[in-house]
C-alpha cells in the first residue's frame, strides 16, 4: 500500500476505537448504576423483613400481656380501691390499642417498632404492680391456705418417697435376683454320627451335642445345679421328652438334662447331648438353656442336609 494512503486511514481508526471506549465506559457506568440499585433494593427488602420480624415478636409479647391481664381480671374486680380498678382497665385498654396500632401499620420504621418495645415494657411494669397488689388482699387468708397447703405438700412429699423407696427396693431386689442368674455363653449344636464324630447332613444325625460355658459369677449361689435342654424342629415340636421342669408358675417339658456342680468359677465345653430317635429335617433349630427358673439363653440355629 502506498505509504500516503496508509497515513490518511489512521484518523478513521483513531475515531473507531474512540467511540468503541466511550460505548464501553457508559456501558460500564450504566451496569454499575444498575447493580448499585439492585443492592439498595435488596437491602431496604432485608431492612423491611427485619422490621416484620420485629413487629411479629412484639404482637407475640402483647397478647401474652393481655393473657395475662385477663388472668388477674376477676381478682382485680376484688380490689377496694376504684383507682386501682381503674388504672388496670386503662392498661388494659392501651395494650388493645396498642395492637390495633401496630396491626394497621403497614410502612414499617425502626423508631415507631423501638416506641412500641418501650411502651411494652412499661406495660410489664404496670403489671407487675397490678399483680403485686392483688396479691396482697386477703394475705392472711392466703397465708392459711398456703400453711394447709404446705403441709398437704409434705404428705404427698413422703408417700412419693416412701414410693420412689419401695420401687428402688423392689428394682435392687429384682437386681440382685437377676445378677444371681447363671450366665451363658459360646452356645452350640452339633449333629453326631454313631461314633461321635461331627455329621454335617442333618438326616443322618445319631445323636445331638449341644455345647457351652457358664462364666464366673460371685453373685450366683454356689452348689448342684440342674441345666435343662429345649431344642426344638422346624417343624415346632419338641424333640425328646427328659420329663418335666418348673418354669414361671408352670411344668414344661425337656429335651434333656445335666446336673453340674457350680462353685462360681468359669465352666467350659459343658456338652449335653440327646439320642436322635426320629427323622431330623434340615432348617431352623431353636435351642433353650433353663436353671433355677430362668431361661439362661436361647438361640436359632441353621442345620442342613
Amino acid at each position: 500500500m502506498n505509504p500516503i494512503k496508509k497515513l490518511a486511514n489512521l484518523p478513521r481508526i483513531t475515531i473507531i476505537l474512540g467511540a468503541a471506549l466511550i460505548v464501553a465506559i457508559i456501558a460500564f457506568i450504566v451496569t454499575t448504576a444498575i447493580m448499585s440499585n439492585k443492592v439498595s433494593e435488596a437491602e431496604s427488602i432485608n431492612e423491611q423483613l427485619q422490621l416484620t420480624n420485629e413487629q411479629l415478636q412484639l404482637a407475640n409479647e402483647y397478647q401474652a400481656l393481655n393473657v395475662e391481664f385477663q388472668q388477674y381480671e376477676n381478682q382485680a374486680q376484688k380490689l377496694a380501691n376504684d383507682s386501682i380498678i381503674m388504672k388496670y382497665e386503662a392498661a388494659k385498654s392501651k395494650v388493645e390499642k396498642l395492637l390495633q396500632e401496630l396491626n394497621s401499620e403497614k410502612k414499617k420504621s425502626a423508631q415507631r417498632i423501638h416506641e412500641l418495645q418501650s411502651e411494652i415494657e412499661t406495660l410489664k411494669g404496670i403489671l407487675r404492680h397490678y399483680v403485686a397488689q392483688i396479691d396482697s388482699l386477703g394475705k392472711e387468708n392466703a397465708g392459711l391456705r398456703a400453711e394447709n397447703k404446705e403441709i398437704r405438700d409434705r404428705n404427698a412429699e413422703l408417700a412419693s418417697q416412701v414410693k420412689e423407696e419401695s420401687r428402688k427396693n423392689e428394682e435392687l431386689s429384682e437386681r440382685m435376683t437377676l445378677a444371681e442368674k447363671l450366665n451363658v455363653t459360646g452356645l452350640s449344636i452339633t449333629a453326631l454320627k454313631k461314633n461321635g464324630k461331627k455329621e454335617k447332613n442333618i438326616t443322618k444325625a445319631k445323636q445331638l451335642m449341644v455345647t457351652f460355658t457358664i462364666p464366673q459369677n460371685n453373685s450366683t449361689p454356689v452348689g448342684e445345679k440342674t441345666i435343662y435342654l429345649r431344642i426344638t424342629s422346624p417343624e415346632g415340636n419338641l424333640l425328646g421328652n427328659a420329663g418335666t421342669f418348673p418354669f414361671e408358675d408352670s411344668e414344661i417339658q425337656c429335651t434333656a438334662r445335666k446336673i453340674i456342680e457350680y462353685a462360681g468359677e468359669e465352666i467350659t465345653g459343658i456338652n449335653i447331648y440327646w439320642d436322635v430317635n426320629t427323622t431330623l429335617t434340615p432348617g431352623e433349630y431353636t435351642v433353650e438353656l433353663f436353671a433355677d427358673n430362668y431361661r439362661l439363653i436361647s438361640r436359632k440355629f441353621i442345620l442342613k442336609k
